[in-house]
């Protein structure tokens, strides 16, 4: 494998609008070459007869019957705005012609 150059670091750097001093970029480039052993490694491993899964955990939506239920509580919502009219709230106009 190739060793990660410190101009390739400075490119991404840039590229991600990331200003780097010389020891971040060191550091970066050794974190770089460490992340890419480890996917070498994981390279190595025999997927084949293993699903492809999307998580971990599989998560199953509870869905309930929609129920048409009348509610009667108007006055007592237009109550707990700062202002209405009627049977509306009222709100300063934010729109001039």
């Amino acid at each position: 494998m190739t060793k990660i150059t410190k101009e390739e670091v400075n490119k991404v750097a840039h590229l991600a609008r990331l200003e780097l001093n010389e020891g971040e970029i060191n550091n970066h480039a050794e974190q770089l070459e460490k992340i890419l052993e480890y996917i070498k490694q994981l390279e190595k491993i025999d997927t084949n007869d293993v699903p492809s899964t999307t998580r971990a955990i599989e998560v199953i939506n509870v869905f309930r019957k929609d129920s048409n239920k009348n509610s009667d509580c108007t006055e007592e919502i237009l109550e707990l705005g700062p202002s209405r009219e009627d049977k509306y709230f009222k709100v300063p106009k934010i729109i001039t012609e």
